[in-house]
């Protein structure tokens, strides 16, 4: 959001827009990575007391590190610039000294020198903490978690669900195409659409006033189809803005029914109601309030969706900041919450209706705990295992839980699970 305000102001063309992306979200994702470089290339003690100087030493070495488009020489020469430009003449012979030798190290071989234990070595090349990288490592191989972590540190790709009321997906893709945007169809889902080329300015994109579609992860489109809404039913999104999974439930439903969207911030559920008026969507209706304390809705609703506030460690490489955000301390907080959220929301499910609870995070503390927790204390719960003709794209585990991984599925990670009621 900072970025975007400040490009906004910015009288940038689309080249220089682009470059600025990569480089900001580009050193915010490789920032270990980048300060392991720094520490082992360079003079500790300037460096360390300088924290501009840091993040200009960052803005060189990522140049040289990760982009091709960028003559070596023009890489160095902006960075001892820009150093100079912010008040550090004095010190740009530091800057200078260290990408040099950066570049006369990488002629044989890799500068960048990794530990020999396994998770160390893989939160410094692939840049995270290693407490979260020991998350990771507990659920897959080191094999399988090195590629996981390689994905995360790709650009992300931008999806859209066509909103099949006021278009096809196959009137979508064609106008998409004729306005020179390449684009390409993701297997199992009917309303999706990949962009694979530059797209410039997301409100000048084809259809996007006459509300063809919404930007969403094909993952956060598999979660509503898991949920297999149907017209006319009552369904409550219990965790609703801002508005992907909501709309969704309408547009499968035919805008029918009646589909009730809680958050906790008015302002949050605004961005729901202009989601659903840009869609042409009339089936929503929004409530502001604590999930946890709307006692109203007790045994109102066919179907409830818990999309859970998680830790986002499934979209890391949409969201590169939150592996130097979240801690572990947050992560149980934000376990309780869940938690909490889950007890509370499944008392407005009727008898023999359906709740699928849902994070954007592979963290097993958030996901297959809290519904473990909850199946423990609600024995009249239980997991409806995913049909064995559902889309190979539901990736189920053992006990009857659905994982997304982002390495295998090219999409984010995530989890979901349906709970029914006896």
């Amino acid at each position: 959001m900072a970025l975007e305000a400040i490009l906004s102001r910015a009288k940038l063309n689309n080249l220089d827009r682009n470059l600025v992306c990569e480089l900001v979200y580009g050193i915010v994702r490789r920032q270990r990575t980048l300060d392991s470089l720094i520490n082992l290339l360079g003079k500790k003690k300037a460096h360390q007391q300088n924290p501009k100087l840091r993040i200009i030493l960052h803005i060189g070495l990522y140049q040289l590190r990760y982009l091709n488009q960028i003559p070596q020489s023009a890489a160095v020469n902006t960075t001892v610039e820009l150093a100079k430009e912010n008040n550090l003449k004095g010190l740009s012979g530091v800057v200078n000294g260290v990408l040099r030798q950066y570049i006369r190290n990488a002629v044989n071989q890799d500068p960048l020198v990794l530990p020999e234990d396994n998770i160390s070595q893989l939160g410094i090349k692939h840049s995270l903490p290693d407490w979260i990288v020991e998350i990771f490592l507990k659920q897959f191989s080191l094999e399988d978690t090195d590629r996981l972590f390689s994905y995360f540190n790709k650009a992300p790709n931008l999806d859209l669900r066509i909103n099949i009321l006021k278009i096809s997906l196959q009137e979508a893709e064609k106008a998409f195409t004729q306005a020179g945007i390449q684009v390409e169809k993701i297997p199992y889902l009917p309303q999706a659409l990949r962009l694979t080329s530059k797209t410039g300015s997301i409100e000048k994109l084809p259809g996007f006033k006459e509300g063809w579609w919404i930007i969403q992860d094909s993952s956060a489109q598999l979660v509503i189809h898991f949920l297999d809404p149907q017209p006319s039913e009552v369904i409550i999104d219990a965790c609703a803005a801002p508005g992907g999974k909501t709309t969704h439930i309408a547009e499968l439903m035919g805008d029918t029914g009646q589909i009730i969207a809680c958050d906790y911030l008015e302002k949050r559920l605004k961005k729901v109601t202009e989601n659903a008026l840009r869609l042409n969507l009339k089936s929503i209706a929004t409530h502001v309030g604590d999930s946890r304390k709307m006692p109203q809705y007790t045994q109102k609703a066919d179907k409830v969706l818990v999309d859970a506030p998680c830790s986002g460690f499934g979209t890391l490489h949409k969201r590169p900041d939150i592996r130097w955000k979240q801690t572990p301390e947050k992560i149980l907080q934000l376990a309780q919450l869940q938690k909490e959220l889950l007890q509370s929301t499944a008392t407005w499910v009727k008898s023999g209706g359906r709740l699928v609870y849902s994070t954007c995070t592979l963290n097993p503390t958030e996901n297959e705990e809290v519904i473990q927790s909850f199946l423990d204390s609600h024995p009249h719960w239980q997991i409806e295992t995913p049909s064995p003709n559902s889309p190979p794209a539901f990736f189920v585990n053992r006990e009857g839980m659905i994982k997304v991984l982002p390495h295998q599925h090219q999409m984010d990670g995530f989890f979901m699970v349906k709970l029914k009621k006896d």
